[in-house]
C-alpha cells in the first residue's frame, strides 16, 4: 500500500486528518491548474474548494485505479466546466489578466529576462483564453499539468486516440494564435 492509499484508508476509517494531508498535498497544484481553466483566481478558489468537499463526501466511491490527483482533478475540472457554462459572460483581456494575477518567475533571471518572460506568459494566457474550451483544457492537462495521455483520457472521459487528435488540433490552434506576434513567429 502506498502513502496515498494509506491516507485514503485512514480517512475512510474515521481519521479526517489523513484527508487534510491530501488537501495540503494537492491544493496548490489543483488551484494553479484551475486558474488556467476558469481564468479567474476567485472562481478557481471556489472550484477547488467544491472539488475537495465533493471528494471528501464521495471518498468511499474512489476506486483507486488511478491516482488521487487524477480523480480530484476530474472533479474540479467538471465543476470548472459547469461554472464556465453558467457564467458565459464576455471577459475582456484586461479583466482576464487582472483576474489571473501574475505568473511566478525564476529568481535567477535578470529583471529584463523576468519582464520578457512575464510578457510571454501573459501572451500565452491571452491566446489560451481565445481557443476553444476543449482545446484549452487539453493543453492545460498535457502541457501545464504534464499528465500522461492515459490520465488525460481518464480526466476528460475520452479515448486515448481522441486525446491525441484533440491535442494535435489544440497545439495547432494555439500556435495560430501565437503567430499573430512577430516575436513568436520564427517565419517572420
Amino acid at each position: 500500500m502506498n502513502d496515498e492509499e494509506e491516507l485514503i484508508q485512514l480517512d475512510l476509517d474515521g481519521q479526517s486528518a489523513a484527508f487534510e494531508t491530501l488537501v495540503r498535498r494537492y491544493q496548490d497544484r489543483l488551484y494553479t491548474a484551475m486558474i488556467s481553466i476558469v481564468g479567474n483566481t476567485d472562481e478557481a478558489e471556489d472550484v477547488v474548494q467544491e472539488a475537495f468537499i465533493q471528494a471528501y463526501l464521495k471518498l468511499d466511491t474512489f476506486q483507486q485505479n488511478s491516482r488521487f490527483f487524477t480523480w480530484i482533478y476530474r472533479i474540479a475540472f467538471n465543476f470548472a466546466l459547469a461554472r464556465r457554462r453558467r457564467n458565459r459572460g464576455v471577459l475582456s483581456l484586461d479583466e482576464s489578466r487582472e483576474n489571473t494575477g501574475s505568473e511566478p518567475v525564476s529568481t535567477g533571471a535578470s529583471p529584463d529576462d523576468r519582464l520578457s518572460r512575464n510578457e510571454d506568459v501573459q501572451l500565452v494566457h491571452q491566446d489560451l483564453a481565445l481557443v476553444s474550451e476543449d482545446h484549452r483544457s487539453i493543453i492545460v492537462l498535457r502541457e501545464m499539468e504534464d499528465l500522461a495521455y492515459e490520465e488525460i483520457a481518464d480526466v476528460l472521459g475520452i479515448s486515448i486516440g481522441t486525446v491525441r487528435s484533440r491535442l494535435n488540433r489544440a497545439r495547432a490552434a494555439l500556435k495560430q494564435q501565437l503567430e499573430r506576434f512577430p516575436e513568436w513567429n520564427p517565419n517572420s
